[in-house]
């Protein structure tokens, strides 16, 4: 049995999807972000940048317990246990992980950049939102163009790279996104929204999650607290 400790966020559903399409039996147990959880003693033990999403496989690589943060790298550590979902051959391999990496360093950040200062910021700053979303106008057109090319992101296999990228693009029209303007995108995004291991995977905690409304969640997600020394 995985444990996972989670919230219904892109970076938590990546996880949730890769444990649903590899079959693991799984617990997820919320790590509500707004309350502060993601700041906890118990959560810090396994999760030192007090970022969800983190897991505890219970029955880890040499049978004992192995805890895992960060997201891509549980992704990886998924498709090394089950063999699924990351090429065998090196060429493939390689080429899957630099799109793994592509969506860790630009496609969360640069998107979730966007997403902030266009929803959530308190103020409005137009520099802001003018440079995130034309950075995530022109990742979207990346991907456009790769899959053009390619029925998934990392050549002819789904694989860990449409998993880590397929959750951020949800919310494209908060990114200042249309997706009818990338329409290689939108085939890729659309065949991947149907495989039921997708739709499994997206409901998971998405009950537990609410909208953002108080100024105790505002402060968790985006004030001084989140800079504390722990």
């Amino acid at each position: 049995m995985i444990q996972v400790y989670s919230w219904a966020t892109p970076n938590g559903h990546k996880v949730h999807i890769m444990l649903e399409e590899c079959g693991l039996a799984y617990h997820a147990h919320a790590v509500d972000i707004g309350a502060g959880d993601q700041f906890k003693d118990a959560f810090l033990a396994i999760s030192p940048n007090n970022k969800i999403p983190a897991i505890v496989d219970e029955d880890g690589p040499d049978g004992k317990p192995i805890s895992l943060f960060e997201s891509g790298a549980i992704l990886l550590y998924l498709a090394g246990k089950t063999g699924r979902f990351l090429p065998d051959d090196v060429r493939g391999k390689y080429e899957t992980l630099e799109w793994l990496m592509f969506q860790m360093g630009g496609v969360g950040p640069m998107l979730g950049q966007a997403h902030h200062f266009r929803i959530y910021a308190p103020e409005k700053i137009d520099y802001a939102i003018k440079r995130y979303t034309n950075e995530a106008r022109r990742l979207y057109g990346v991907l456009d163009k790769r899959l053009g090319d390619h029925p998934y992101v990392a050549g002819d296999m789904y694989t860990v790279a449409d998993i880590a990228i397929w959750p951020w693009l949800r919310s494209w029209k908060n990114q200042g996104v249309e997706l009818s303007d990338f329409p290689n995108v939108q085939k890729w995004f659309e065949a991947i929204e149907a495989r039921p291991a997708v739709q499994r995977g997206i409901k998971v905690l998405a009950d537990a999650r609410k909208p953002l409304q108080d100024d105790k969640a505002r402060e968790m997600l985006f004030g001084a607290t989140q800079y504390a020394r722990r």
